[in-house]
């Protein structure tokens, strides 16, 4: 009999990848275990995604910078932050990333995909998820993402991306037009980093995310089978900086004791 397709996205990759126990924390604990409060960093990156929804949802000529400050207004979440006043000054810096975006930003780009939900199945998974835009450029499909962490990006964060290749292999079949580039957008810095898959690279990416949804699939079968203390065997710590800010950290002792706690804000761009 043929094995059942897997089905995975590039947050359950990534999140597998990062740390196997965040992932059955996260996608297979029930009733779930408690999360952490918000992040400042997380909320100012959501809110910037809301605001090019919208704005990129609109014609050309009406995204202008005025409508994207309006649009940060809009959407505009303090979660996470110090105070109101540390809330205030990553508004306006946000206000100021987007404006200058859709200023910069040919008026008469009109995407063909925002927020786009696409899936491809392959030989062994279904690769499904959420892609920030999708560009026509002269016949060629973009798939573009938004970044606004507090490091800026290198060529290689485009080149090396599981989540970029594996979106462009699900825009190039679900919309039939070959989609190549992908593209990494830092509204912080102004910069954009790209890259152009060859079907080398692409079969790399799809390679790799293959064998982790196998290995993925295969824990969470014996999970169900498993005994309750055989669950941090199938899904062990994979403890490091991140369990500073991991939203399970009150139920990990390994994440406690391997990062010391930080402050919600901690992760901002200075």
């Amino acid at each position: 009999m043929p094995s059942r397709l897997v089905r995975v996205t590039p947050a359950r990759l990534a999140r597998w990848a990062d740390c196997p126990r965040r992932y059955r924390l996260t996608y297979l604990d029930r009733p779930s275990p408690p999360r952490g409060g918000a992040w400042a960093h997380s909320t100012l990156g959501a809110v910037v995604h809301n605001a090019l929804r919208e704005l990129f949802m609109l014609p050309g000529t009406e995204r202008t910078p005025a409508r994207a400050e309006a649009a940060v207004r809009t959407h505009w979440k303090s979660d996470g932050f110090r105070d109101a006043q540390q809330a205030a000054e990553y508004r306006e810096r946000a206000q100021n990333w987007v404006a200058d975006y859709v200023e910069s930003t040919d008026p008469e780009l009109e995407p063909i995909g925002v927020e786009r939900w696409v899936s491809a199945p392959t030989e062994t998974t279904i690769v499904e998820g959420r892609v920030d835009r999708i560009d026509d450029r002269a016949g060629e499909l973009v798939v573009v993402d938004y970044k606004t962490g507090r490091h800026g990006i290198s060529l290689a964060d485009a080149k090396d991306s599981p989540a970029l290749a594996l979106y462009a292999l699900a825009v190039g079949r679900n919309l039939r037009k070959a989609c190549r580039r992908v593209e990494l957008h830092h509204l912080p810095t102004g910069t954009v980093q790209a890259w152009e898959h060859d079907e080398s690279s692409m079969a790399e990416h799809l390679a790799a995310a293959s064998a982790a949804a196998q290995d993925m699939q295969a824990a969470t079968d014996e999970l169900s089978t498993a005994k309750a203390k055989d669950a941090d065997r199938l899904f062990p710590t994979r403890a490091g900086r991140r369990c500073s800010w991991c939203e399970f950290r009150s139920s990990c002792a390994d994440g406690r004791a391997a990062a010391p706690s930080i402050e919600p804000w901690a992760l901002l761009r200075p």
